[in-house]
């Protein structure tokens, strides 16, 4: 098994020690250790076994074998391989939920005590349900999508998704930012943003690599 560290870590890190934030930052990565774990003990019980691990600006990723077999066993237009992809996806943001109930718990509901846990966990798991890919949210629409409508279609739609998402979400942080004037929400915005224009290259290039088969195919036939 690999292990990438992405060095964009290190600008995030030292934005933040400007902004004199680190302390908010540490916990989040923390916390965001124990999300990516969650990702990993389900998908290891599914019968996946890890081959790298990626660590970047906001946790972990982590790269599991597939095999052949989960691509032979159809759900409807998709596959078993879906429906498994959806339950890891979505065992990220619920550890962070399941930390806040048992946080909550040993506390006995002081929130003075719990605070900065709450917080921390909360913010990951509504960062990570929203609906862009490759974000668990958008990651369990598309499944859900491909089970639906097939590939081709999931990959349509969760491209569209993303992109009104990600309009949707600036529009309100700069509104949110002209009043309270917080930096990380403006990473944050970033950041997504760099994730949607990712998305949209590869998504482009595939489109076109489709297509120029498909022309490939008219032309022998």
């Amino acid at each position: 098994m690999s292990i990438k560290i992405d060095l964009k870590i290190f600008l995030f890190a030292l934005i933040y020690i400007i902004t004199k934030q680190i302390k908010i930052y540490a916990i989040l990565m923390l916390f965001a250790f124990v999300h990516e774990l969650g990702h990993l003990i389900i998908g290891m019980l599914l019968g996946f076994k890890p081959i790298s691990i990626n660590i970047t600006p906001y946790g972990l990723q982590i790269e599991f074998k597939v095999l052949c077999e989960e691509y032979n066993r159809k759900v409807n237009k998709g596959t078993i391989l879906c429906v498994k992809r959806a339950i890891i996806a979505l065992a990220g943001p619920l550890t962070n939920i399941a930390i806040i109930f048992f946080t909550l718990l040993i506390t006995k509901g002081n929130m003075e005590k719990s605070l900065i846990i709450i917080y921390s966990n909360a913010l990951i798991g509504i960062f990570n349900f929203i609906p862009i890919y490759p974000l668990d949210g958008g990651r369990i629409i598309k499944e859900i999508l491909h089970i639906k409508f097939g590939l081709q279609k999931s990959r349509d739609y969760i491209n569209k998704i993303s992109n009104i998402t990600v309009v949707i979400l600036t529009a309100i942080s700069s509104i949110v930012i002209l009043y309270i004037h917080n930096i990380a929400i403006l990473i944050i915005i970033t950041y997504l943003w760099y994730l949607v224009v990712l998305e949209n290259q590869k998504y482009k290039l595939q489109k076109n690599t489709i297509k120029g088969l498909q022309n490939a195919k008219n032309m022998i036939s």
